[in-house]
């Protein structure tokens, strides 16, 4: 994962940042173009994922830009090091920051504000025939989410297994590259 907290310029009036500028991410390691920006606006306690696309894996510049939420990606890259691990980071719209999850990661965000409004840049197109995902409390993960009580899922993410029920096959491998 790949933190970014951009330089914000406030005064009396707001504030004015740069949400994307290709020369100075590569500088901090966000590679690929990016083909497709996505909006969700979701409800307190909404927990949205774990998804991935596989082939055609997707690199998700991500932040909020109203409200707060509780952001998670998961290695599941066959052959990793680094396999089934999580990292998870509040991104708000008083920190103004941004993670950069890569292709090859599981991602998922519930959400600790009234309501939140959350930005992705994704480095490939959302393929329906290639979605997959991982239930969002899989205990071999062992994501630690900030949520009182039960999450509002979509009846897609209710229904996903755990990390070891899915096939190999059906994951990316290190060196894939979407």
């Amino acid at each position: 994962m790949i933190v970014i907290e951009p330089a914000v310029f406030a005064d009396e009036r707001g504030f004015f940042l740069e949400t994307w500028n290709r020369e100075r991410y590569r500088a901090l390691g966000v590679e690929g173009d990016f083909l497709q920006d996505n909006l969700s606006f979701s409800a307190r306690g909404t927990l949205r994922g774990l998804h991935y696309q596989h082939p055609g894996g997707q690199g998700k510049l991500v932040q909020v830009l109203t409200g707060c939420v509780y952001d998670v990606a998961v290695d599941i890259r066959v052959g990793s090091p680094t396999f089934g691990r999580w990292f998870g980071l509040e991104l708000s719209d008083d920190k103004h920051n941004q993670m950069y999850v890569p292709p090859g990661f599981a991602h998922g965000f519930c959400v600790l504000s009234d309501t939140a409004l959350f930005s992705y840049k994704c480095t490939d197109y959302y393929s329906p025939t290639t979605e997959r995902g991982i239930r969002w409390n899989d205990s071999d993960l062992g994501i630690e989410w900030p949520l009182e009580g039960e999450p509002v899922l979509s009846q897609k993410d209710a229904r996903f297994g755990a990390l070891s029920e899915i096939p190999k096959e059906a994951l990316p491998k290190v060196g894939d590259h979407g």
